[in-house]
């Protein structure tokens, strides 16, 4: 740290003569010497690639912005860094073989070097992105999900704890014994010893699956039914058969070609 004097020399103002070391004052050493300490400081968390770049700065001020600039990534080099993110963000599937807990870890890294680079999603195109990158054995109740949850609400975490707890439900019961009576025990036993929120997330799963089959089977019925179809007029032709005659031998209920 250079350590200085103002003596005024010109009527412009105060000139600033570097102090010779034999001239400091304890004052000054005090001061000098905390230049040392920040320079010890910097050094100490420094790499030797890093290292070679500052070693030539004298004082803990020059380091720091030496670093900075290092550091500090220019307008080409951040768009280009956020390209690559959006890109890796855009392509982002679940892999097969891979868990929830898993997928989620690398879907947070990469919105948190979006976030890092300036570029932010709400929670409803957060939500709506990992619910199509999930596989196609997931669509049942990603589809319940868009039809009980208001996506715009729904963080993140909270999507993924509710995705591990169908997660752990669906490996419940692949694992447990084919009679029903065992299988409920095994479930609520199993839920119970997950956490207050996954446990919650899991009792959720019935309610939402059985209100999407409801809504969409509702659906079906209305638009398969036809009164006009010729499966509804079955009993009137049947009525119509037994009030007419035969013209051949006189008798009630059929026609001659019967």
């Amino acid at each position: 740290m250079k350590v200085n004097t103002a003596i005024a020399i010109t009527e412009g103002g105060p000139e600033y003569v570097e102090k010779k070391r034999y001239e400091y004052t304890n004052e000054d050493k005090k001061k000098a010497n905390l230049d040392n300490v920040a320079r010890d400081i910097l050094y100490k968390t420094l790499d030797k690639n890093m290292f070679s770049k500052i070693k030539t700065c004298a004082t803990a001020k020059e380091i720091w912005e030496n670093l900075t600039q290092i550091c500090e990534d220019n307008d080409e080099t951040k768009e280009n860094k956020l390209m690559v993110a959006q890109q890796k963000y855009e392509s982002i599937k679940m892999k097969d073989g891979e868990t929830m807990t898993e997928f989620d870890e690398s879907f947070s890294a990469v919105v948190i070097d979006l976030t890092s680079l300036g570029k932010e999603y709400n929670n409803r195109e957060l939500a709506l992105k990992v619910m199509r990158a999930l596989p196609r054995e997931w669509d049942f109740k990603t589809m319940a999900m868009r039809e009980s949850k208001d996506l715009n609400k729904l963080e993140l975490h909270d999507l993924f704890a509710n995705l591990k707890a169908y997660e752990f439900e669906l490996e419940t019961r692949s694992e447990a014994p084919s009679t029903s009576q065992p299988t409920k025990a095994l479930a609520a036993t199993s839920v119970e010893q997950c956490s207050p929120s996954t446990r919650k997330s899991a009792e959720q799963l019935s309610n939402d699956s059985m209100s999407l089959f409801v809504k969409k089977f509702g659906k079906f019925m209305r638009r398969s039914y036809n009164p006009s179809a010729p499966y509804n007029n079955v009993h009137k032709s049947d009525k119509i058969s037994a009030d007419m005659n035969c013209f051949n031998c006189g008798r009630p209920g059929h026609f001659a070609a019967d």
